[in-house]
């Protein structure tokens, strides 16, 4: 992905910088990879006959002989970087994706010995950065029209042809990512991410739990967010602006980011979508909020996109809103992971073009997520149990979502969705494992004969015993998780089992049999996350037990810590359990 920074006018200052450590001495290794005169142009990095200044000097020597006017600012650059789970380019590859920039940009065409002088350099394992000077070496200024959509043009063809995460560009429905400066003044100020990041989050739960635009503006006041409406003369409310309090610019200004500049999907106009067409959701009991939030996902399921292209557009928009709010009620234990699911599938949500606010999916999806919203006080009375059937009915609605954009050939969607499933299953099997765990009663251990009392040693870990492990426990799948590349990992899960006194066998049997694991694409990886739900509810319930008993002091009257009054300490509940009687906290 190409990514054009500013225009400058200091190309020593920059190369510098290139070659430099870098801010936190992240660059490693600095060198060249190609030059406009392969292979005559020295590196700096790499020969003694070659200073920085030197390069410098030579790159702007064309500036200084232009035939007219200089331009004001004459240093070129650009970043080129691939996705983090591609495989690492060589110098050589890199090399080619710069030629290949240089000529889509313009700045220099293939064969073409009068174009602008560039270098390309390299101090990271997974980006470039091309400096050129905006100045032909015959007197002339070079011609840029395009320059940014042309380069793009090109990275995909790279894509295809190195075997890379293939993205699309131009259908508009892309994150707004936060700018290097955004980037860099977290990191001063100590923040774990960026303010656009942070205020995207919190207006996007307000906007999907929101049932009129005052609750709207109201949710997001109450978390902690700075409104600034446009109001027109006559009186409406055209548009809304949001800031972090304390979030300043150089001049001490309020730095105001408006809906749009957060998502597409986040102005006004497409917010107010949302409660257009009115829902009517039942008050249920806080036993059945996820019960009756599964039946409506279920029957959504079926009727996605039926309507065609503009009807399944939304469709999906209010899938992600139900995503986003699930994500926030939903039981600790998986939190984090629907938090994730819910930021992949944020581009699922969008299509582009037009879409229909009618549709029964997007009416059931609408009041599902009313209903939990509506809900969300008495969350924490659900436990990860009750929760097991709607992230099953999410899981479906997932995969609907992502055969109805493959069917569009919305390929970055369809993706989207993907990502967001995997993260959903993640949930549901580590969910199992802890329902598992809570119905799971242990037989009790005799102790060998003429021992009286003795413990039963753990056996030490390892490949073999574990492998005897599995072949006891899970006899018809034994020899394909063994194949697993996930293997070793259930190895080390069944292992930290065992080490806690528990039997591994009798373990991985109840976890395995909770679902069953023919139509999982890695067994191995699906008891992984099994036993990591068990692990999990285990050591919150002995971490609960332990809360609520007190030790008689050691030392006798008079020592000692002395007792706890009875109802002092309330008793801790698992993840999932915890009384929330105030409701969620509130993102700040």
């Amino acid at each position: 992905m190409p990514k054009k920074a500013r225009d400058g006018t200091d190309t020593k200052g920059l190369l510098d910088y290139l070659y430099g450590p870098g801010k936190r001495d992240e660059h490693t290794n600095p060198h060249m990879v190609a030059s406009w005169d392969d292979p005559y142009v020295e590196d700096p990095a790499r020969s003694p006959e070659m200073t920085i200044a030197d390069l410098a000097l030579i790159l702007d020597a064309p500036v200084y002989a232009l035939l007219g006017k200089r331009p004001a600012k004459h240093v070129y650059h650009v970043a080129v970087r691939n996705a983090p789970e591609d495989r690492l380019l060589t110098d050589a590859e890199w090399a080619r994706v710069a030629r290949e920039m240089m000529h889509a940009s313009g700045i220099a065409k293939h064969d073409d010995d009068q174009a602008c002088r560039w270098v390309a350099i390299r101090h990271a394992e997974d980006h470039i950065h091309i400096v050129a000077t905006k100045a032909r070496q015959d007197g002339r200024q070079p011609r840029l029209r395009q320059d940014i959509p042309n380069m793009h043009a090109s990275a995909r063809n790279f894509e295809i042809e190195f075997g890379l995460r293939q993205l699309k560009h131009g259908d508009k429905t892309a994150r707004k990512w936060p700018k290097t400066g955004e980037q860099e003044k977290a990191t001063r100020r100590g923040l774990s991410e960026p303010v656009r990041e942070t205020l995207q989050r919190t207006v996007r739960q307000a906007a999907a739990a929101a049932a009129n635009e005052d609750d709207f503006f109201t949710r997001l006041t109450a978390a902690g967010v700075r409104v600034n409406k446009r109001v027109a003369p006559d009186g409406n409310i055209t548009g809304y602006s949001v800031a972090m309090p304390g979030d300043r610019d150089g001049g001490q200004r309020a730095v105001w980011f408006p809906g749009a500049r957060l998502a597409s999907d986040l102005s006004l106009p497409r917010v107010r979508e949302r409660w257009t067409t009115p829902v009517s959701v039942p008050t249920v009991a806080s036993a059945e909020m996820w019960q009756e939030a599964e039946q409506r996902v279920r029957a959504a399921a079926d009727q996605l996109g039926a309507g065609g292209l503009h009807q399944g557009a939304g469709d999906v928009a209010a899938l992600g809103d139900l995503i986003v709010i699930a994500a926030v009620i939903s039981p600790r234990m998986v939190r984090g992971r629907l938090k994730d699911a819910a930021y992949e599938f944020e581009r699922a949500s969008r299509v582009p073009g037009d879409r229909a606010l009618e549709g029964q999916a997007r009416s059931l999806y609408r009041e599902s997520t009313q209903l939990l919203s509506q809900s969300a006080a008495a969350a924490g009375h659900n436990d990860t149990v009750a929760a097991l059937g709607f992230l099953l009915a999410l899981v479906t609605a997932i995969e609907a979502s992502r055969k109805w954009h493959q069917a569009q050939e919305h390929r970055a969607q369809a993706e989207a969705s993907g990502r967001a499933g995997r993260l959903l299953r993640e949930a549901v099997e580590v969910t199992a494992g802890a329902s598992a765990a809570r119905e799971y009663r242990p037989r009790p251990k005799r102790a060998p004969a003429g021992t009286p009392g003795a413990h039963r040693t753990a056996a030490v870990s390892g490949e073999r015993p574990m492998a005897g492990v599995l072949q006891e426990a899970v006899p018809g799948h034994a020899r394909e998780i063994l194949a697993d590349p996930a293997w070793p990992a259930l190895r080390t899960r069944l292992a930290a089992v065992e080490k806690v006194g528990e039997d591994p066998v009798e373990v991985l049997a109840a976890v395995a049999a909770r679902r069953e694991l023919g139509s999982a694409d890695s067994a191995a990886e699906v008891l992984v996350w099994r036993l990591e739900g068990w692990q999990r509810q285990r050591s919150s319930a002995a971490a609960a037990s332990g809360s609520s008993t007190t030790a008689a002091p050691a030392g006798g009257p008079g020592q000692g810590t002395p007792a706890r009054k009875a109802g002092a300490q309330p008793t801790r509940r698992p993840p999932g359990e915890e009384q929330q009687r105030k409701g969620p906290k509130r993102g700040r």
